[in-house]
């Protein structure tokens, strides 16, 4: 069978992209991994309608509906890789099965890559956090942390202070400069050289090369990513560097570089959250079933 639209990755971005295919009537394939970005929350805050939910309840919810639809299937599996056909696209699955697509939607989205720091992984998503808009309200304008880890630091050290008193850990190898300085001051930043070589605690109890321990309600760092499937490199799609790593170029309707390849979520914007992936799904899915009546 020749589907019309071959999603990879069954997340946000790609249930979205999936939905408005099906409500066109167009036959479409979803194929899932099962590894959503953010199965590390417990809730999932700033979605309209959603505010406050476990982020699974919500992708299983968007599952339910979209499945009702005939002309969707599902598979869980993983994509080894895609190639151009002469119909469109080829899909081979890691463990067998192939699988032909006049459209490709990659919202395969991407994978953070922490630090490695004793403690960290262990609370990602629960008191160690990228986004603020997501996580920052509910730690009650507590004590808040950076850990600066890349170019990004200083962009996050001066907005965390919005929701809460801020330190920042430069891991005595970012040093802010003077100018740097004054604004972080201006915004009420302390400053802590010394690097941390654990985090424990309840929640972020930051432990210091000096022996010396400052706890936290919330700690923020901004991973580096990468994609997680190798097929955005494997058909060539041109990329752009973000402040976390590659992500897909788009053009405003999330064609990329690959004529009749798509992209939406995380893995095409140099950062993300449920609503912006939705959103660029539902675009993507538009364009997709407008580009098959008028190429």
């Amino acid at each position: 069978m020749l589907h019309d639209a071959i999603i990879i990755g069954g997340s946000y971005g790609g249930m979205a992209a999936a939905l408005q295919l099906a409500r066109a009537r167009r036959q479409v394939l979803v194929v899932d991994a099962g590894h959503r970005r953010n199965r590390f929350a417990k809730h999932s805050h700033g979605f309209l309608t959603r505010d406050g939910e476990p982020p699974g309840a919500i992708a299983e919810c968007a599952r339910e509906q979209l499945l009702k639809y005939p002309t969707v299937t599902w598979i869980e599996g993983t994509v080894g890789s895609a190639v151009a056909a002469e119909d469109g696209f080829q899909v081979l699955l890691e463990g067998g099965g192939q699988h032909g697509g006049r459209r490709l939607v990659l919202a395969t989205g991407v994978t953070d890559e922490l630090p490695d720091l004793p403690g960290l992984r262990e609370r990602w998503g629960a008191s160690v956090f990228l986004c603020p808009y997501c996580d920052g309200y509910e730690l009650e304008r507590g004590r808040l942390g950076v850990l600066a880890t890349g170019a990004f630091w200083f962009h996050q050290a001066m907005l965390i202070p919005e929701w809460g008193h801020t330190t920042l850990f430069t891991q005595g190898i970012h040093h802010p400069d003077a100018e740097q300085r004054a604004a972080l001051a201006a915004r009420g930043v302390s400053i802590e050289e010394m690097p941390v070589i654990a985090v424990d605690g309840a929640r972020a109890m930051m432990r210091l090369e000096d022996g010396r321990s400052i706890p936290l309600d919330g700690l923020f760092l901004v991973p580096r990513t990468r994609f997680s499937s190798a097929v955005v490199e494997g058909l060539g799609c041109v990329l752009e560097d973000g402040p976390m790593g590659p992500f897909i170029w788009t053009d405003a309707r999330r064609g990329t570089s690959v004529p009749g390849v798509f992209a939406c979520g995380d893995a095409a914007r140099a950062a993300g959250s449920v609503s912006l992936a939705v959103g660029d799904g539902a675009l993507a899915g538009t364009a997709v079933h407008q580009s098959l009546i008028f190429g």
